[in-house]
């Protein structure tokens, strides 16, 4: 038997059968051949040459049966297709070639997934990740900044597509990041690998595996852009927490600036930011991560036989409305010290109860971290279908010129832990204290100490 140096139909198969070839017909087309599979010799003898007419024979045959009007373009003598066949009298049309069942859209086989996946991730990781990120890219939603909501994106979506009908080039074309994308069809491979071992599809091929994966964006980071606002955009003015994730941004506040910002919420004339100053100035004086301020009850503060202490073991997650273990899974000591201390008894009411939370919003809620950048960075509201903003204390401070530039509420933490170096505080007690390594301080949070000049040599 010689290899075949073209590519044959998926229903009509060219097949060699001692030193002859023949045609074998798909089982979906057994009821027109009275409820048997069809063999169909062709008087060839197997050789490379024969191989081509038998192929070419094949595609003809396949394109009629496939067509819309395939009983009457199908001649079941065969003679259409220059064969001549012994039983060929014999032949007729038993039955309409029944319709393929169609394939599973992706929406169907992801949400079946979830079903499956749920158990299997902590509730964070499947709520945020699997749950909202990840099926918003299967929808092609992406974030309006300026109606404040998801839509539709430019590459659409693969929600309702068929599962062998689907545009991955499309999906490989949407704004989001690299890493999301690649991690979207990680999950969605797995989701159809599933889909196989159930045997709920006929595709052999997995169409979420990409041939050499998926490419970084390549952008010009010296062009402008155009920002939400429809505004143009240098690079030099791109927002500060566009440049760089949280986790890797070092920069800090100075601790002048540290100060102006503390006194700028308590002397708002919005009771809303007057409400968060003593939740800005406890991140400031502790370095605590958002998350584990908003968590914090009046039961957390702890003496201990010499000092007082907060135990820092959980942290709110405002996006899930839950409590959960804080980012290390730890819990940990923060010993007071007397700043700190004025601090918490400064806020603390007379007729406190150990349950109720150290800080709160004017509503009597936990805070999350849609209304701390309210007050940090921006308000957003929305009246008769018209958006409508108000500068955040740091937005402002920034405009007039009090500050140098905007950093994230995260940055009260690289604030913290930079200022307590720089002044020489153990790093294995601040490492501790604020749930990291010495080795993560020295390396993403011990800032330049900008008062230090070079020597004149």
């Amino acid at each position: 038997m010689y290899v075949k140096t073209q590519s044959t139909p998926e229903t009509v198969k060219v097949q060699s059968d001692n030193g002859t070839l023949r045609l074998q017909f798909s089982t979906k087309y057994n009821p027109i051949f009275g409820g048997k599979r069809k063999h169909q010799g062709l008087s060839l003898k197997d050789t490379p040459e024969n191989w081509q007419k038998a192929i070419a024979i094949a595609w003809r045959i396949e394109g009629d049966l496939q067509h819309p009007d395939w009983q009457q373009l199908f001649d079941p003598s065969f003679a259409k297709y220059g064969l001549k066949t012994k039983y060929a009298a014999e032949l007729k049309l038993a039955a309409p070639i029944p319709e393929p069942e169609p394939e599973m859209t992706v929406g169907a086989m992801w949400e079946d997934y979830l079903e499956w996946k749920q158990p299997q991730l902590e509730p964070t990781t499947f709520k945020l990740n699997y749950q909202i990120a990840f099926t918003n890219a299967v929808k092609g939603l992406v974030w309006d900044n300026r109606l404040r909501s998801h839509t539709i994106g430019s590459c659409g979506s693969i929600w309702d597509n068929p599962i062998n009908a689907i545009d991955i080039d499309r999906f490989k074309q949407s704004p989001l990041s690299s890493t999301t994308k690649r991690k979207v069809l990680a999950a969605l491979a797995e989701a159809f690998t599933r889909l196989q071992s159930l045997g709920k599809t006929k595709l052999s091929a997995n169409p979420f595996i990409i041939i050499g994966g998926i490419t970084e964006n390549k952008t010009d980071k010296y062009k402008s852009i155009i920002n939400a606002n429809g505004e143009i955009q240098e690079w030099w003015n791109t927002s500060n927490h566009d440049l760089t994730s949280e986790d890797t941004d070092t920069r800090a506040f100075t601790k002048d600036e540290r100060d102006i910002i503390i006194k700028a919420f308590y002397e708002s004339d919005k009771l809303a930011t007057r409400q968060a100053a003593p939740l800005i100035e406890f991140l400031f004086l502790t370095g605590c991560r958002s998350g584990e301020a908003f968590a914090l009850r009046w039961q957390d503060v702890w003496k201990g036989k010499d000092n007082q202490y907060l135990v820092i073991g959980k942290s709110y997650n405002g996006r899930l409305q839950n409590t959960q273990v804080t980012k290390t899974k730890e819990i940990r000591l923060f010993k007071l010290y007397p700043k700190l201390n004025d601090l918490l008894l400064r806020i603390k009411p007379a007729d406190v109860k150990s349950t109720d939370l150290i800080f709160f919003n004017t509503q009597g809620a936990s805070y999350n971290s849609g209304s701390l950048d309210a007050v940090w960075r921006e308000y957003r509201g929305k009246k008769n279908n018209k958006i409508y903003t108000y500068p955040g204390v740091i937005t402002r401070l920034v405009e007039e010129g009090k500050i140098s530039g905007y950093l994230s509420p995260y940055h009260t933490r690289h604030t913290f832990i930079t200022l307590q170096a720089q002044s020489g505080t153990d790093l294995l007690l601040l490492a501790t204290a604020c749930g990291n390594s010495v080795e993560v301080i020295q390396r993403h949070y011990l800032g330049i100490d900008t008062t230090v000049e070079m020597i004149d040599i």
